[in-house]
């Protein structure tokens, strides 16, 4: 006689199934906004390093005018060096709150996908365990000792 799958073993197959499914979605997706979340962090860090060459090529600049260009430049490079400081603050923020958190994703998700495998062989386990008690069940269905025996190992 094949054993049909009992409603129960269909619907953690299904459930099983479906968070495979959304572990391997979150794996793809979190990765993806990870790496552009970093390449974003990348080129914002890199515009502040060209934006602090500017100022300081307006101050090397400013150095051979005359006082009154003088000073306008460098109050144009000091105004522009701050706006660089709190592009610095946007790259640190931006690394700590969000790059760094979806780096996290990536260890657990390999954690849940393990997780995920050790439930699925120990129902398998399980599965294989309950069809040999239901063939010895089958074979033997009046001698209860060894259908208790057997019964006792799963």
């Amino acid at each position: 006689m094949i054993m049909s799958r009992t409603p129960d073993a269909r619907s953690r197959d299904t459930q099983n199934k479906q968070i495979q499914e959304n572990i391997t979605h979150v794996e793809k997706h979190f990765g993806e906004l990870c790496q552009i979340f970093a390449a974003y962090v990348r080129k914002t860090a890199r515009l502040r390093d060209k934006a602090d060459l500017l100022v300081r090529e307006i101050g090397h600049y400013a150095d051979v005018e005359t006082p009154n260009l003088k000073n306008g430049l460098k109050h144009f490079a000091d105004q522009l060096a701050t706006l660089q400081d709190y592009r610095q603050a946007q790259v640190e923020r931006l690394d700590a709150k969000v790059v760094e958190p979806l780096k996290a994703y990536g260890a657990i998700v390999k954690l849940k996908r393990e997780d995920l495998k050790l439930t699925q062989s120990a129902r398998n386990r399980e599965a294989k365990q309950i069809q040999q008690l239901e063939r010895t069940r089958q074979r033997n269905p009046s001698d209860r000792q060894i259908i208790s025996q057997v019964g006792l190992h799963i």
